[in-house]
């Protein structure tokens, strides 16, 4: 299996991305490719032990930024590390795809370059988000502001599919993010998306407020991507927010010292899981060929376990059985 890397991409880049990669290439024995300023990757490369064949080097010269428009970024700024990188994937080079760049600009690119699913009018991407029972999977979680119904049955549809195959729920628990619990609740996308989903061979269990969603009540969270993005930053502003403050109280006298050397396991599993670097980065569901979004300000470890979950989105044959579950619903509407 070869993995295409965004070198530039991402507040870290290249280093991070660089070491990220070596580490993926070393302990999942894959090969990669990774794109950007070539002089400046194999000056990273040559801090690291690795089979200097399982790696190789396409040059790119330039960079998107994320004050650049997207759709123009990647119709005139052929020669950037994204748009290099995702003709790389279109033409058959590597498997998969991962960068930590531009979420606007790697959205047009997957729109423009490696095109969408039939069937699927907007891709997703698509979060694991951490709650009391486990994981589940938020989608979408910033890729499409505006939506519309047929849109969230379709982030449903792959949000199952994707946490069957890759995360191993099985029968999943589907909930339709909302300002209450009741059927008919919420604005006029909301209760049109409502029909459509509960219709469909999925285990819809409804509505879910924003309260329930880290009680882990739902295993796949649907929304449009503009709530989505602010329950994933909520999320996380919280999470850092409460560990300042546990911080604070826990170093505050002796006594309290003691408490935390005494939790100290504890609450570093708790830390592990609301940490976004342990999941890698987000997958874009609903594009011809896999592509994972990694966090803006990866570190290397996070990038590693992007590749990760790349390698398991690849593994699964995700976009094939996405597919499959389109041509059955066609042909269940034909009859």
């Amino acid at each position: 299996m070869k993995i295409i890397v965004d070198g530039m991409g991402g507040d870290n880049a290249p280093v991070e991305t660089v070491k990220g990669t070596v580490d993926a290439v070393n302990e999942y024995d894959i090969d990669a490719i990774i794109v950007g300023k070539e002089q400046l990757i194999k000056e990273e490369l040559n801090k690291y032990n690795y089979s200097t064949e399982k790696i190789q080097i396409l040059n790119a010269e330039n960079v998107i930024s994320n004050d650049d428009d997207p759709a123009l970024a990647i119709r005139r700024n052929k020669n950037s590390s994204l748009v290099v990188g995702l003709n790389a994937l279109k033409d058959g080079l590597g498997d998969g795809f991962i960068s930590a760049g531009s979420t606007g600009a790697l959205l047009a690119g997957g729109l423009f370059i490696i095109k969408r699913i039939q069937g699927i009018d907007r891709a997703a991407l698509t979060s694991v988000y951490p709650t009391s029972n486990g994981i589940s999977l938020l989608v979408d979680a910033g890729a499409n502001a505006d939506c519309k119904p047929e849109y969230l049955r379709q982030f449903a549809l792959m949000g199952t599919i994707y946490i069957e195959n890759v995360l191993g729920k099985k029968n999943p628990k589907v909930g339709l993010v909302n300002i209450g619990t009741e059927e008919g609740k919420g604005n006029q996308l909301v209760k049109e998306a409502y029909e459509l989903i509960k219709n469909e061979n999925l285990n819809f269990v409804g509505n879910v407020e924003g309260r329930s969603l880290p009680l882990g009540e739902v295993d796949v969270i649907v929304c449009d991507g503009f709530v989505g993005n602010v329950v994933l930053k909520l999320t996380e502003g919280m999470a850092i927010t409460i560990f300042s403050i546990l911080k604070e109280a826990f170093m505050s006298n002796t006594k309290t010292k003691i408490g935390a050397s005494l939790l100290k396991p504890e609450l570093s599993e708790i830390k592990k899981l609301m940490d976004y670097r342990e999941y890698g980065g987000a997958p874009l569901l609903g594009t011809e060929l896999p592509i994972v979004k990694a966090h803006g300000s990866s570190d290397a470890y996070a990038i590693k376990n992007g590749i990760k979950q790349l390698i398991s989105f690849i593994e699964k044959d995700i976009i094939k059985i996405i597919k499959n579950s389109l041509k059955q619903n066609i042909t269940k509407m034909e009859e």
